[in-house]
């Protein structure tokens, strides 16, 4: 099954038009490395990955399983990941231009 995603990609359509990396760039090969079990290479490919399954996971139970006031920490999780995704993005954008 890893190979078979592998070698189904999505191609990022913002990257084709532009040429530019866009802030979800890397997920799904950082994803199937996280599958394999090889967390440095998840981490390498796209740093955010984690924290995305964590918040999905956590807002899929908040949906199925309501509890009262809970939806201000999904909301400060949806920040966070948030924040966390564009920070990651302007690092990579960063480093890649001085290369």
């Amino acid at each position: 099954m890893i190979d078979w995603l592998q070698n189904h990609l999505i191609p990022c359509p913002f990257k084709a038009l532009t040429g530019i990396d866009c802030p979800g760039c890397g997920f799904q090969r950082s994803l199937i490395a996280l599958l394999q079990g090889n967390l440095a290479n998840s981490w390498h490919y796209y740093p955010p990955t984690i924290p995305l399954i964590i918040l999905f996971l956590i807002a899929g139970i908040h949906y199925r399983f309501p509890v009262k006031n809970n939806s201000l920490v999904i909301k400060i999780l949806i920040i966070a990941v948030g924040n966390f995704v564009m920070i990651s993005y302007l690092i990579k954008m960063l480093t890649t231009a001085r290369h």
